[in-house]
């Protein structure tokens, strides 16, 4: 969760423009917005998007580049098509509603370019929270051993290991994309990472695929946390 790009930013980046905004005449844009919301919705339910948090996108087209994403500042939960923007390769917002996106759009278009990615979901749930903080000295948390990692495509056994980077976080969002750029460069075939204190991202081949990375890798964060828990009090 951050504030608006600032004006400064010499990437096409100023959202004080002149641009004719479209008014939601794109089929495509109506319905990964309709998903989206409902995807909102199941995701505060389950408390992973409270507040103001998160942000979520899918790409419209990738010739020119385009994704729809929320606005900041919108409730999760009670998203409707008025707080979503489509933005393009460089943030700018070309088309949707009156909002302006999280500076963390950059993010969104590194993970996009870099992963290929179709849609890629935020979230800041307790359990992400918790273990981006236990685990930062590592720089990255390892989950294996659950039956759950067979959700994940492509996974066939329980003995696989999900490797999930922490990167430490930061309001200078050009250059948290360009440590988010080098990290998926680096870490080829991972579906997420965590920033410290802050929260989690991950990403799909298709917006179902994203979603369903989202509660799987979850569930795993939170049997995580709470078996360290377990483990402490027994100790105790």
């Amino acid at each position: 969760m951050s504030k608006n790009m600032n004006n400064n930013s010499p990437e096409g980046l100023d959202h004080q423009t002149t641009i004719h905004r479209t008014r939601w005449n794109n089929d495509n844009f109506l319905k990964l917005t309709k998903n989206l919301e409902e995807i909102g919705k199941n995701f505060y339910i389950r408390g992973w998007v409270l507040g103001t948090s998160g942000n979520f996108s899918a790409v419209i087209s990738l010739e020119p580049l385009r994704l729809a994403i929320t606005s900041t500042g919108s409730d999760k939960g009670k998203l409707t098509l008025a707080q979503f923007l489509e933005i393009d390769g460089a943030g700018n917002v070309v088309g949707g509603g009156a909002g302006q996106p999280s500076a963390e759009a950059l993010l969104h278009l590194a993970v996009v370019r870099c992963m290929n990615a179709v849609a890629v979901l935020h979230t800041h749930s307790v359990w992400s929270t918790v273990l981006s903080g236990m685990y930062a000295s590592r720089g990255g948390v390892v989950l294996e051993g659950y039956e759950m990692l067979k959700g994940l495509e492509g996974v066939k056994t329980h003995q696989h290991a999900e490797y999930l980077p922490i990167l430490e976080n930061s309001h200078d969002m050009i250059e948290l994309a360009q440590r988010v750029s080098a990290t998926l460069r680096e870490h080829d075939g991972i579906r997420g990472f965590l920033l410290r204190g802050h929260g989690f991202y991950t990403w799909g081949a298709s917006l179902e695929e994203a979603k369903r990375n989202v509660e799987i890798l979850e569930f795993l964060m939170e049997v995580l946390v709470r078996t360290v828990q377990a483990g402490s009090a027994v100790s105790l």
